[in-house]
């Protein structure tokens, strides 16, 4: 028999099993598939404009889709990934064009969104991505505009944009409709140049970052969107990475700027717990993006 759903429930959101890390600094495509154990493949040769300082989210449940960056100037393109981690050439971009980070997290459970980033100065508007990954012209901003911020889902269908420029440590919640929030206060270290990713299924995680030194703690995220406070650091500290949901519901943190360009990565487990350091795998950089897929 069928589950009987009350009204106005939605069933559990499927969670996806693979993960890519794409682009990154000397203005690259490079793409670097991570399986559903967390382990990271070797380059791929890059699709569509080199490019750093993008963001990445999922989309239509088993999708992706890198956005913006820069790439000598500031570019609104984007490039869709498929649920075989293929990359697409690039789609004309649409919204303003801005870079020096922006944040993405999928909401709604099939849909995305961009928000904030920096185009002669920081900025907090937003454009949503479709189920089919058709993305939308600007949408007002809401709250602090910022810019070196990261985003995540959480909640199995809701978002939340987090920390950024300035060494902020504010929030924006996402609710399942797209609908961005006024700043909730900032919990934890301040900061920016960070990531984030989902794990449980349900929970998010902030991680690393710099402020102005870099970093490695961590900021858990609740099914209600409830940020932690610190949790002491695991790895290299670094700034400028990127990370990632894999194996439906553990996440990974890759490359980044130490000391210099580093590919090495952190594994998180499906209670938020990370790993100490991965070796290094394909091109090191910075500034790169990433998102799950299948």
């Amino acid at each position: 028999m069928f589950p009987i759903l009350p009204a106005n429930s939605a069933a559990a959101v499927s969670a996806n099993e693979e993960g890519i890390f794409g682009f990154g600094s000397g203005l690259t495509a490079v793409t670097n598939l991570v399986s559903n154990t967390g382990v990271v493949s070797s380059d791929v040769a890059g699709v569509g404009t080199a490019r750093s300082y993008l963001a990445a989210c999922e989309y239509g449940g088993d999708k992706g889709i890198f956005g913006f960056g820069n790439d000598g100037s500031v570019t609104a393109v984007t490039n869709l990934v498929s649920n075989t981690g293929v990359v697409s050439s690039d789609v004309a971009g649409v919204g303003t064009a801005r870079a020096e980070l922006p944040g993405a997290c999928e909401y709604g459970g099939d849909k995305g969104i961009f928000g904030y980033g920096h185009v002669g100065g920081v900025v907090s508007m937003t454009n949503l991505v479709s189920n089919t990954g058709v993305v939308s012209s600007d949408v007002a901003g809401v709250g602090t505009a910022r810019a070196h911020i990261a985003a995540c889902e959480y909640g199995g269908d809701k978002g939340i944009f987090g920390y950024g420029s300035g060494y902020s440590a504010v929030t924006n919640l996402v609710s399942n409709a797209g609908v961005v929030a006024t700043d909730t206060a900032g919990v934890g270290t301040a900061r920016g140049d960070l990531a984030a990713c989902s794990y449980g299924e349900d929970k998010g995680i902030f991680g690393y970052g710099a402020a102005p030194g870099n970093l490695s703690m961590t900021n858990l995220v609740s099914n209600a969107g409830v940020v932690s406070s610190d949790v002491a650091g695991v790895g290299t500290a670094r700034g400028y990475l990127a990370a990632t949901q894999y194996g439906q519901d553990k996440g990974i943190f890759g490359y980044g700027y130490a000391a210099a360009e580093t590919a090495v990565t952190n594994l998180v487990s499906n209670a938020g717990v990370v790993s100490s350091d991965v070796a290094g795998v394909g091109t090191a950089r910075n500034s790169c993006a990433a998102c799950s897929f299948n």
